[in-house]
Formats: C-alpha cells, structure tokens, sequence
C-alpha cells in the first residue's frame, strides 16, 4: 500500500531518476522501473507510458515544461479521480486514437477544445493508448492560450461530468457553472 503522506515524494524522486536515465541515453521506459516503481504508478493510477511521455517531453522542452510540478499536479488529479470515482480498480479499457476529434476540431471557435476535452475524460479515467498524450505540445499550446494549466482543465472535465457546455464557460470566463 501507498503512504498517502509520502506517494508525492516518491513520484518526484522517480521523475528525477527518470530524467536522469533518459539523459544517460535510456529512451524507452522497459528498464526504468522496478517493482516498487510499478507499485507506485498502479497505486496512483498511472501507467509507465505516461509517465514516460512526461519524461521525454521535459527532456526535451525549453523551459523544461512539462515541469516534475506539472507531471505531479496532473498525476494527483488522475490518483483522485481513481480512488474517487473507480474505488482504485483500473479501467480494463483504452481509447482508439482515431476516434479522438481531429486536432483543428473546434467548439464556438475554440480549436483544439473537442480534443483536449476527450483527452482530458481518458486521462482521467486511465484510459489513454499508449501513442497519445493527455498534456502533450498541443495541449500545453491551448491551455498556455487560455490561461489553464493542464491538472485545472482536468478538475474542470471531471467536475463537468459530460457538460461540454459548462467546460466551454470555463474556458472562456474561468469561471466553472
């Protein structure tokens, strides 16, 4: 079992041993972990993949966004929402990659809205492939747009539960219905 007082410290020393291995030239996550590392990512609801991508995208980021602050915000949202929401039990499901809208897909005028809104509902529900990126560049270029950080844009979908609209008023006034 996860300490609840110690799992936030235990991501950021993985995230630093991560970076420092991906640095060294390790670029695929199949070494990486081991059994208390696995541990750790099932505990919180995070898959080695995502993990990963976080990894890769700060190592090669200026300005080092995603930050291990980024990665751990949006890791607790995702640990909340599956203690929460799925009593700790894993989606046994993944999205298909070709059902996400297409990147210049667009609500009220907002592009990239309809994507990062399904992307943000299989991030939460632990359900993201492992070729797709919940707060990837183009995420990250939309909620630099619009003011968001990313673990925000993921409490708002999960508080709107379905509501489009109610995600929609939150991007234009920050302000959640």
């Amino acid at each position: 079992m996860i300490d609840s007082f110690t799992w936030a410290t235990k991501f950021r020393d993985l995230f630093d041993r991560c970076v420092e291995k991906y640095k060294k030239g390790a670029t695929s996550h199949d070494a990486w972990f081991d059994d208390a590392d696995l541990e750790l990512l099932a505990a919180i609801g995070c898959k080695p993949q995502e993990l990963f991508d976080f990894i890769e995208d700060h190592c090669h980021a200026d300005g080092g966004e995603p930050s291990w602050e980024t990665a751990l915000l949006i890791a607790a949202v995702r640990r909340d929402y599956f203690q929460v929401m799925q009593k700790g039990v894993a989606s046994t499901s993944t999205i298909d990659p070709a059902t996400l809208p297409a990147k210049s897909a667009e609500m009220e005028g907002i592009v990239w809205l309809p994507r990062i809104i399904a992307k943000a509902e299989a991030k939460l529900r632990g359900e993201m492939d492992s070729n797709t990126m919940f707060s990837c560049g183009g995420d990250r270029a939309f909620c630099s747009k619009h003011h968001l950080h990313p673990a925000d844009f993921l409490r708002v979908v999960w508080a709107a539960q379905g509501d489009t609209a109610k995600i929609l008023h939150f991007v234009k006034t920050g302000k959640l219905t």
